[in-house]
């Protein structure tokens, strides 16, 4: 009896040891990201996964920062579109790759109740970033332009703020 409780024990330890000994640790990376344009300045910071998908981009999982001296008060979902910008779904994907943004791109939310969406526009004759902007009252669908919202060129940047070893391309 006593060997059979030894060797359901030894049994147990090595599952234990090849299961969760091959698993790979998840980390999460954090990021210092920028972008300006004609009266527009935002910055702050991102949390993203640590592996890229097959493309090269991370998955945006938390931001802070402000845009124009508000504070960002949340990320938006993903595969929800920013309001004021329907039906136009984000993807909160950021790449160390010379396209930093996807042609979905990220979204978030100020404290004062406004929207914004950095994306990469590769439908242009000159392939650009853009920022789409939607202040309160929001009225549905990106064909509803208020006063305050916007759609501008913009110059984005984002650096992982250590980069790990094994993703410095050296």
């Amino acid at each position: 009896m006593k060997n059979l409780a030894l060797l359901s024990a030894i049994a147990l330890a090595a599952t234990f040891v090849l299961f969760f000994g091959t698993m790979q640790a998840a980390f999460a990376l954090s990021w210092n990201w920028n972008y300006s344009g004609n009266n527009i300045t935002a910055s702050g910071t991102f949390t993203t996964n640590d592996t890229p998908n097959d493309s090269g981009f991370y998955l945006i999982s938390a931001i802070t920062g402000t845009r124009n001296g508000r504070t960002i008060t949340g990320l938006q979902p993903t595969g929800t579109p920013v309001p004021g910008n329907e039906p136009f779904n984000i993807d909160n994907l950021v790449s160390l790759n010379e396209q930093q943004l996807t042609d979905k791109g990220f979204g978030y939310s100020t404290s004062a109740g406004s929207y914004s969406s950095p994306f990469f526009a590769s439908f242009l004759s000159r392939p650009a970033y853009l920022e789409v902007f939607s202040a309160p009252p929001l009225t549905p669908g990106f064909e509803n332009f208020g006063d305050e919202d916007s759609e501008d060129s913009i110059s984005f940047s984002a650096t992982i703020i250590a980069v790990p070893e094994r993703l410095r391309r050296d």
